[in-house]
């Protein structure tokens, strides 16, 4: 099957579905000029410091090193600019025609809520929503960005936290829940942007895949293959998701 008819694949089967599921990861985001983590231009593939991103972005690296984890993630992680690219308001329309019932992502950049989805499941959190650690007062991304040094709340002075899951901290409980719930419900999922190789977030997917019915659909679509592409219907590697939803919306 060349491309062409995969994008024709693709919208066939969003016309033909009635509760899609989309699963997304950080491919869905590099069209806003947000790098991913794993190619060879992503974060984690950047020697600019001496710890590696994994550890810089955990849980022990915060408290123990917290001017340095906010020197990272401030230059590394936070993108206040980028707005939202086809792929974002693609879902979002296919939300506003009743195709689309969730948007799963791994993304911490908020970009699907600007584009004007609904139903948004964060299984990361969001770099918009801070908290204080003291008084649970809620800061915007800009308050973090805007800090000359470790950002400590305006009202008690307590250190500020981003509303992310980082390396050793666990998925919110009603965010699995709610993921799992759509996935199980779904009669279409579609996973793109991600290698599947972040766990456990990419372990729900194998819920679809589980006494999978022939009316069940599923396209992944990323820039290069996965270890589990043959388990899905279809797949289209290409690099740009929101232009293959594009041309597939074009043929609903």
């Amino acid at each position: 099957m060349n491309p062409e008819e995969k994008i024709k694949k693709l919208a066939e089967y969003i016309n033909q579905s009635k509760y899609i599921v989309f699963f997304g990861g950080a491919g869905v985001s590099t069209e806003s000029g947000i790098p991913d983590f794993r190619s060879d231009s992503g974060i984690y593939n950047d020697k600019e410091y001496d710890d590696p991103p994994e550890v810089m972005l955990s849980r022990t690296y915060f408290f123990n090193h917290t001017d340095k984890f906010y020197e990272f993630y401030k230059s590394k992680m936070l993108y206040a600019d980028a707005k939202p690219n086809a792929a974002h308001e693609i879902l979002a329309k296919l939300e506003q025609d009743g195709k689309l019932k969730a948007v799963i992502t791994q993304n911490v950049d908020g970009l699907h809520e600007i584009a004007g989805s609904k139903n948004i499941i964060e299984l990361h959190g969001s770099a918009n929503r801070n908290i204080c650690l003291n008084c649970k007062k809620i800061f915007d991304v800009n308050y973090i960005i805007n800090s000359e040094s470790t950002p400590l709340c305006d009202d008690c002075g307590g250190l500020v936290k981003p509303d992310v899951v980082l390396y050793e901290e666990q998925l919110n409980e009603q965010s699995i829940s709610a993921a799992v719930e759509h996935i199980l419900r779904a009669d279409m999922l579609i996973v793109g942007g991600t290698s599947l190789a972040v766990y456990p977030a990419a372990h729900y997917i194998s819920y679809f895949f589980r006494g999978k019915k022939p009316d069940k659909k599923s396209p992944i679509i990323n820039k290069s293959e996965t270890p589990y592409d043959d388990i899905f219907d279809i797949s289209i590697n290409e690099d740009g998701i929101g232009s293959v939803l594009s041309r597939a919306y074009r043929y609903l």
